[in-house]
């Protein structure tokens, strides 16, 4: 094992100038991630010096047998934390080989919004609380649970310490330092309330960058977890019964918002965001009527609420902001398996330009 170690750990840059960019795209069902690795003759900085690729979509759910050829384009590059050196990863968006967007290819239109020049000029930001469940591989239940039965009642869990409080910290640090290696403007991670699920959080990010910092975090953190053997979950609701789900709350702001007397725009926006909570929610995220239930810090699926410092609404205003007048607000309707191209980019339309 130790041979294997030093060659998965050689330094290229001791012998050669190429380096190794892993592609990066979203696959069929949405919530998917796959890549496939490719030399290039020496580092690159700029997706848009990076080649166009190709994937066979008909084994990933997004093309038929007949016409299987999908066109990946570059987006982002990140330091890859796994080969580290020049080596990258690479986040891309899919379609066609006429250049059409594929169905799945939510970055697209999320693009388009952000570069609508009333929303640039708004600069908006995001910070997305991602919250998931690690998972023994085998048995499909929550890291440190008895197998077949449950650990004591939520209460400890919460930022916990101690081996009988915390499962899976060591998985979690990596991933925050291969984050911070990598150049992903991650902020921070805690022990969620439910035992054996986390959170990290993404931002501030700005515009279609933040979805593209998610989805490689994703990717990052399911690279970890398969070397350790555990499974990640994206379940809003992994866990029927008394124990808290898992959302993505994502925290926002415009530049009027962040400047003094902001609080009104902030409850203009939080009044266009009530008149359109149905469209919304059905873009929140699959299987989030489980998780908003009104109970386990979460507003009823049904209605729209909001308040300061009130984790049991829609919508939180925190405290620092009122006080100040101005600041952001927190959305906390996204479920974990929400898409963050999607989301961000509809709560600029919403609150920016006034339609969903």
């Amino acid at each position: 094992m130790s041979l294997l170690n030093d060659l998965i750990n050689i330094n290229l840059s001791d012998t050669t100038k190429k380096i190794i960019a892993e592609y990066i795209w979203i696959g069929g069902s949405g919530m998917d991630l796959r890549s496939k690795a490719r030399t290039l003759s020496g580092p690159v900085s700029d997706p848009a010096m990076l080649p166009k690729w190709n994937y066979d979509g008909s084994s990933t759910g997004q093309a038929p047998g007949d016409d299987s050829e999908v066109i990946l384009y570059p987006q982002a590059i990140f330091k890859d934390p796994f080969r580290k050196g020049n080596n990258i990863l690479v986040m891309c968006d899919a379609y066609t080989p006429a250049g059409e967007p594929i169905p799945t290819n939510k970055r697209f239109n999320a693009a388009k919004i952000f570069s609508n020049p009333v929303v640039a000029a708004e600069a908006p930001w995001y910070g997305i609380e991602q919250e998931y469940t690690l998972l023994q591989k085998d048995i499909n239940w929550p890291l440190g649970w008895p197998v077949g039965g449950f650990p004591g009642p939520q209460g400890p869990y919460y930022c916990g310490v101690g081996a009988d409080k915390s499962f899976g910290r060591d998985i979690v640090d990596a991933h925050y330092k291969a984050c911070l290696y990598a150049g992903i403007n991650i902020s921070g991670i805690n022990g969620e309330v439910m035992p054996g699920q986390w959170e990290f959080q993404v931002g501030p990010s700005v515009g279609i960058s933040s979805g593209d910092e998610v989805w490689v975090a994703r990717y990052i953190l399911e690279r970890i977890a398969e070397i350790a053997g555990v499974v990640v979950s994206f379940d809003p609701k992994p866990i029927p019964g008394d124990w808290n789900g898992a959302g993505a709350h994502t925290n926002y702001s415009t530049k009027s918002m962040r400047n003094d007397g902001g609080i009104a725009v902030i409850k203009k926006a939080i009044e266009k965001l009530s008149l359109c909570h149905k469209e919304h929610i059905a873009a929140y995220g699959e299987g989030n009527e489980r998780r908003l239930t009104g109970r386990h810090e979460t507003a009823d699926i049904n209605s729209f609420s909001w308040g300061v410092a009130n984790r049991g609404a829609s919508i939180r205003v925190g405290r620092d902001t009122e006080k100040e007048g101005k600041g952001y607000f927190e959305d906390r309707r996204p479920a974990s398996n929400m898409d963050p191209y999607v989301v961000t980019s509809m709560i600029a339309e919403t609150t920016i330009i006034g339609k969903p």
